[in-house]
Formats: structure tokens, sequence, C-alpha cells
């Protein structure tokens, strides 16, 4: 924000004259209507010059004039002939003045909002806040009538862009562009929050709710614009949330997908599973995507006790470390922070196999045998017990042990994968398949790099998410890129 947050001496003028009743009655029918204003909004809320709706309209504060701010800004244009320099965005109800070329921001505004959007909660049903659990879109009534009264739909068609938009870097936040990228296009996801399925129990008044920005940012990108996006109000409250990702430094998309699973699941009201009564008890949209169950096996190995525990997890971190990844006879070569381990390239499979495969525990320091009661030698194994719906990879290509580096091994990924083999045998025999729809990518050293994302938007349709930038990309290339974090959806869908 610049000296405008000190106050705008034009709008100080402005209220001096006019007063804030026209700004109370925009707010009010135009930016947080109520149901039956929300009627009026979508018919008049278009640019008067070119009749387009856009994430940047604005509407003038003396008159009754809508008008874009991008690309021809005609909301400018109008300003300029009829000397009125105030206009409101109409997503957010901030006010722009086209003096100062910034939004203002003033108390008598921040109060005007705050008020109406008290009142708007007071009216909505009061019940107690628990976890939503997901389920199928149904139409009412009035949405029925509403369907009927409009029977043209718009057919998506083969090689279709709806869904796709850039999202503007603000400032080394490509790490975060790419994990959106990657959760918009999230099938559960994305019929979650079109279908209006979450309830938002928050008092607006104390808090602004996580999942409800988001929510919003699946209806920008689904609203038909291809102009790029700018999320600056979800990338404030994530570092409200979140305060380890606050600031413009470039931080880690992997780790800022987990803060961002994390800061979701409490919004949604979600608790902590308990392990110990079955499947758990969390039933909000995030555990219900991405939230699997790992068993740990311990054996004993004297006289074969084997110890077994449960835990959650909502992605798979799998170690790319040289003796794990190649042969003894391989060299490594370090150069600008970066570390080449093999020239011989590993698989997402190969990685899998190697984080299920059984653990020598006790070599230095033998355990004690709850069973045999003398100390021995352990065997550990990971394996899957319950499959998420969507299954994340985090590919460990940064180590911070003695010297820090980034491993930029090839790692080969395939289009589909099945999980059985690295399934617990106590698991029941579903369909374990899997297909890949986003692929995040790092490109750089350890300090200086660049995070993009693939998204698979329809079947065998692929495309390249570079910040605002939107290619057409070939399974190739997706395929060929260096992988950081890989997205994949289970195939069949069982119910629970």
């Amino acid at each position: 924000m610049s000296e405008l947050a000190k106050g705008c001496s034009h709008f100080d003028e402005f209220k001096k004259n006019n007063g804030v009743q026209s700004y109370r009655i925009i707010y009010q029918y135009l930016v947080k209507p109520t149901p039956e204003a929300r009627k009026l909004k979508s018919k008049s809320c278009v640019c008067n010059v070119c009749h387009c709706f856009t994430a940047r309209l604005h509407t003038c504060l003396s008159c009754v004039y809508f008008g874009c701010m991008s690309p021809d800004n005609h909301m400018q244009v109008h300003t300029k002939n009829t000397g009125h320099i105030f206009a409101v965005e109409l997503n957010y109800g901030t006010v722009y003045c086209f003096k100062c070329k910034d939004y203002v921001y003033d108390a008598a505004l921040d109060e005007i909002s705050h008020s109406l959007e008290q009142q708007l909660a007071h009216k909505k049903y009061h019940v107690s806040r628990q976890p939503v659990m997901y389920v199928a879109w149904e139409p009412t009534k009035d949405e029925i009538d509403l369907l009927k009264q409009n029977p043209k739909r718009r057919k998506v068609e083969p090689g279709s862009t709806i869904g796709l938009r850039g999202l503007y870097n603000l400032g080394n936040t490509c790490f975060m562009n790419s994990i959106l990228q990657a959760l918009v296009h999230t099938p559960v996801l994305r019929d979650f929050f079109l279908s209006d399925s979450h309830k938002c129990f928050n008092d607006p008044t104390q808090t602004q709710c996580v999942v409800c920005e988001l929510g919003n940012l699946f209806q920008q990108f689904y609203s038909g614009q291809s102009t790029p996006h700018i999320p600056y109000r979800l990338l404030h409250l994530i570092w409200t949330h979140a305060r380890h990702l606050a600031g413009y430094e470039q931080q880690d998309a992997h780790e800022f997908f987990i803060s961002a699973l994390d800061v979701l699941h409490h919004h949604l009201g979600g608790q902590t599973p308990n392990v110990a009564n079955g499947p758990g008890l969390c039933r909000c949209i995030v555990d219900q995507t991405f939230a699997g169950r790992l068993q740990s096996d311990v054996t004993c190995q004297s006289c074969k006790a084997v110890s077994t525990t449960v835990d959650p997890f909502r992605d798979i971190s799998l170690d790319l470390a040289p003796s794990t990844v190649v042969n003894r006879s391989s060299t490594s070569m370090e150069a600008g922070g970066e570390t080449l381990l093999s020239s011989v390239p590993a698989t997402l499979s190969g990685c899998l196999e190697r984080f299920t495969r059984p653990e020598v525990m006790g070599l230095e320091c033998k355990i004690k045998c709850s069973r045999c009661r003398s100390y021995q030698q352990f065997t550990k194994r990971l394996t899957v017990k319950k499959l998420p719906i969507v299954a994340c990879f985090h590919l460990k290509r940064f180590e911070h042990s003695l010297c820090s580096r980034k491993i930029c091994n090839f790692i080969q990924f395939a289009l589909e994968l099945d999980m059985t083999p690295f399934m617990a045998r106590s698991s029941s025999s579903c369909d374990n398949r899997y297909s890949l729809f986003a692929v995040v990518n790092h490109s750089g050293s350890l300090h200086n790099g660049h995070y993009t994302c693939y998204i698979r938007q329809q079947q065998n349709q692929w495309f390249k998410c570079d910040d605002a930038w939107i290619t057409k990309a070939s399974l190739e290339e997706v395929l060929n890129s260096e992988g950081y974090v890989l997205f994949y959806h289970k195939k069949v869908l069982e119910y629970s």
C-alpha cells in the first residue's frame, strides 16, 4: 500500500461535499448483495462500452456508470470525460482514485463494509460449527425454475479453455501460484466449490474465511474470463494464518501446500482423526480428498513379534538420497548449488518401492523387545493402509544437512500409477489405479529458482502454468519435466 494508507486528500474533499451514502448503496446492492439484489447485479454489472463482465469491473461513485479497467480501461475514459475521479471495484468494494492512481483506504468505508456484512450474516441461519461432509449438489426448486427459464447451455467443446487462467506474481509468489493451479484443477475440489457445498459459519466481523476465498478463486477461474487473476486476498489470508510464509522471500511450494491444507482444514472445522476408531472422524473436504493412512509394522528379528501403528498422511515425501537412488559405481557432480546424483534415471515406482522397503533398526544400539524381554534388532516397514482420492508425492530435491543443495535427478513418472504393490496386506482389494493430473516443477538452483505447474485440463490436454502465462504443453513435455510435487487422482472412487 502506498501513502494512500494514510488517507487520500481527494477523497476527504469528496466526503465533505457528498458524504458516503452512494458508497453504502453500491456496497449493499452490488458488492455484497442479498439473494434478491444478486439478480439485479447479474443484469446490471457489465461494462457500458464493451458489455463485458470482467474481474476488474468498476462503477463510478458519482453517477450510474460501469466500466472495465483492463485492457481498454473504459473506466478511465469515463473519468477523463466527466471529471468523476472515484470508482468502486465490484468484487471487494475498494475505491480507486484516478488522481492518486491507487486504491483508497478510509475508515468510514471500512466501517460501512463491516456493518453491512454483519447485517447480512445475522440474516443467515445460525447452526453449530461442524465439519461439513461433501455431498453431491442437488438443485433447489428456485434453481430448477431458473434453469427452465434459461434452457440454453454453454457446451464445453474439446479444446475449451474454460477453467484456464493465469495468476499474477505478487513478488516471489510463484510457489503459491503453482500449488493454487494444482488445487483449482483437482476434480473433487472443483465439484465441491462450484456446487456451493461450503457453508461458512465464521463471524465475518471477527475473521475472514480462507475456504470462502478459495471458493471465490474457483468462481473466478470458471467465470469464463481469460485475463490473469490477482490472488492478493488469498495471499493475505495465508500470511495471516501461516505466518512462517509471510513476506516476499521465495518459499517452498511443498511447504505452502501442506500449510494451505492445514489452514483450510482448520477453517472447515476439521478435527484430528482418531486413528484407533477406524477410518477417521474428520469429514471435511480436505481430508476426504487428500488424507490417507500409513501403516508402520515393527518386527522383532528374534521372536517375530509385530507392533503395528497407523498414522494419517496428506502427502508422501520420497527420498532421493545417493544411497537410495544411484548405483555404487555411479558418480556425482556438484555445481552452483545443484547436484546430479546419477546418469541412470530412477522411477517414481522405484522411489515408492524404497519407501516401503523394510528398514533394519538397532544396528548400533539394540532395542528391547516387549515380548521376548531381550535386546534385539528390529525391522520397520511402511505400507499404505488406506489410499486418498488424490495422492500427492513430494520428491525431496532439497537437502539441508551438512551442505545445502538441490538434487536434479530425473525421476521418471508415468501417466498411470498402480499403488497395489505398496499397500498393506490387510487392506481391502479395491481398485488402486491413479491418473496424473498436475505436476509442480522447480527450475534453477537452491537459492534462486522458479516454480511452474503442468495441469491436465481435459483428457490428453495439458497446459503449462507459468504465473500469468498459460501455454499448451504436450504429454511428452510433461513426462520429461524434472518433477517436484506430483498429483495423481484415483481412477475409481469407492463409496465410504
